[in-house]
């Protein structure tokens, strides 16, 4: 096959409003001109015209790309099937009926929404049960002198590089049923952590640690100490000094830090599957539900509105971050 040149050019009908987009192909000394069927309306020289008029040729010129390095990979005999396969499904895709993909994202079974509240409970007392332990390791890394800092720094970010399944594991062999720690508090305190919805909040709780740890770190190093040592001078505490001067100053990494934990809590799949496995209305959250879905036969609608619903949830955490710790630097003059 020979090898394509490709020029992509935009040419204005005759004295009229219509823009068309033309595309033409060089083969050797040769040229083919193809004009799109679509005649974009609109005023002359106009934005959207143009706009328009430049995807329809972006999108020839990447289709007869792509076909021409299949067809030069795998030969004429593999690549047509591959070509017929293509119409095919542009055809299928053209014949679904309208608002099909609106419709599907728009209604919450009771199942998803149960997904939807079990989610947002777990992530809630993640952040709630973990982040006065952040607030303590972040004080402890940032204004500790101590031997052996740097290991400490290594474990509390260390599930930040490990594979999630492998932190569920560790968590399983240490708090489940016949683990020193999660066999102790059930034989002793009747409390059960593996497979139960205390034991989801707690994967996702050491999973979003980091962030929360890692937030309030670096609003605290941007905390002067000469405050502190002025308060100290007059006869301020440490615990009083810590809470009158250096948690307020260090308050917008907390609120960030919170609010990013809780929005990575959503959508934490790996830990929470291996240590509390995947039960319907006490494990299931989101990224269960979906990855459910996924797996079922005719769970397409269902995957689509969880994925929508993750994506939003998401966005929405990560803005929500963003927009309260201004709020706080605003309030505290900075």
């Amino acid at each position: 096959m020979p090898r394509w040149g490709y020029r992509a050019r935009q040419a204005a009908d005759a004295p009229g409003p219509g823009v068309r987009a033309r595309l033409t192909l060089a083969a050797g000394g040769g040229a083919r001109v193809l004009q799109s069927p679509r005649l974009v309306r609109g005023g002359a020289g106009s934005v959207r015209g143009g706009t328009q008029s430049l995807w329809l040729v972006c999108g020839a010129v990447a289709r007869r790309a792509i076909f021409a390095g299949v067809y030069r990979r795998l030969g004429p005999h593999r690549a047509r099937p591959l070509a017929v396969a293509g119409r095919g499904m542009r055809k299928s895709a053209a014949h679904q009926p309208k608002g099909y993909v609106r419709d599907a994202a728009m209604h919450l079974t009771p199942a998803e929404l149960d997904a939807l509240h079990l989610s947002l409970g777990v992530a809630a007392r993640s952040v709630l049960f973990s982040l006065p332990f952040a607030v303590a390791i972040a004080w402890l890394l940032t204004r500790g002198r101590f031997a052996g800092r740097w290991l400490l720094d290594a474990l509390v970010h260390l599930p930040l590089v490990l594979p999630p399944v492998a932190v569920g594991y560790v968590l399983l062999l240490v708090f489940g049923n016949n683990g020193p720690i999660g066999g102790w508090l059930r034989n002793n305190l009747g409390i059960q952590l593996a497979f139960t919805t205390a034991g989801a909040a707690l994967a996702t709780a050491v999973m979003a640690f980091p962030l929360m740890v890692r937030s309030i770190r670096l609003a605290l190093e941007n905390v002067d100490p000469g405050l502190e040592a002025a308060a100290r001078t007059l006869g301020a505490r440490p615990f009083d000094r810590f809470l009158t001067i250096t948690l307020p100053l260090m308050m917008p990494g907390v609120i960030a830090g919170a609010v990013t934990a809780f929005a990575a809590g959503l959508g934490e799949f790996g830990a929470v599957i291996t240590f509390v496995s995947n039960i319907p209305g006490i494990t299931r959250t989101i990224p269960l539900a979906l990855y459910t879905a996924i797996q079922s036969p005719g769970g397409d609608d269902q995957a689509l509105r969880l994925a929508i619903l993750s994506f939003v949830l998401g966005l929405i955490g990560l803005l929500l971050a963003e927009l309260l710790a201004r709020r706080t630097r605003h309030l505290l003059g900075r």
